[in-house]
């Protein structure tokens, strides 16, 4: 609410958007919150833009992962 309130554009995707891919490239702000590990590939993610990565998973080794792949969004992001 508070982006609307500032004049910011917000587009609100899930797993089964058409095109996701397109959305997350042009996305100057991106919030994942999926519960899928690495849902999101780091490659997709805009150069400079802000990701937020909501999702918790804990993998069959017990790591904790995010819905991004965080080592490839790091290097855009």
């Amino acid at each position: 609410m508070e982006l609307l309130l500032a004049g910011c554009t917000t587009t609100v995707t899930h797993r089964f958007t058409k095109d996701l891919r397109h959305h997350v490239e042009h996305a100057d702000l991106l919030i994942v919150a999926v519960g899928k590990p690495g849902f999101i590939p780091g490659e997709w993610i805009k150069e400079g833009a802000i990701v937020i990565d909501v999702g918790i998973n804990r993998l069959e080794n017990g790591k904790v992962v995010g819905d991004v792949v965080f080592d490839e969004a790091a290097a855009r992001a």
